[in-house]
């Protein structure tokens, strides 16, 4: 999952941003307020005007910023945890799968087909089979072969988000 990987960073990368937005925000806001200080006594009510409304915008700003920076947060936060879920449900799965695969194939069902089709073909059985192998052998391959390709689709499924 490096793409998630990356996205997440790129959310905490924003969040941190944002953060530093705000703080920039702050430090204007206090020079505009010294200026309609200055301005005040010096007398100058319409420039201390125009001082006072740029640190009000400053402080919005900075409010804003954090806002924002508070949501990406709380939408990693849930990211993170939905990913933890689909992990431990892939696994749950992945485990499920595992353990019902090795039932798919019942072995009185396999060595009764095998005997059937040797009946069937004239030959004897223990004389035909190479040594070692077994009906439950091919059985389990076909259903490793399926939970592979299940495990691979899930690897996929988590990538793409």
């Amino acid at each position: 999952m490096p793409s998630m990987d990356k996205h997440l960073f790129n959310l905490k990368f924003a969040a941190k941003e944002l953060q530093r937005n705000s703080k920039k925000c702050d430090k204007e806001e206090k020079i505009e307020k010294a200026k309609v200080k200055k301005a005040i006594q010096k007398g100058n009510m319409e420039v201390a005007r125009i001082h006072a409304e740029n640190a009000i915008r400053q402080k919005n700003q900075s409010v804003n910023f954090l806002r924002m920076s508070a949501r990406i947060s709380a939408l990693m936060d849930k990211f993170e945890h939905q990913f933890e879920t689909l992990d431990v449900q892939t696994a749950q799965m992945e485990d499920t799968m595992s353990s019902s695969t090795t039932l798919t194939t019942p072995q009185n069902q396999v060595d009764s087909l095998l005997h059937e089709m040797a009946d069937e073909a004239g030959l004897d059985l223990n004389m035909e089979l190479p040594q070692g192998q077994t009906g439950s052998v091919q059985g389990t391959s076909v259903a490793s072969a399926e939970q592979d390709e299940l495990s691979q689709r899930l690897a996929k499924l988590r990538d793409q988000m």
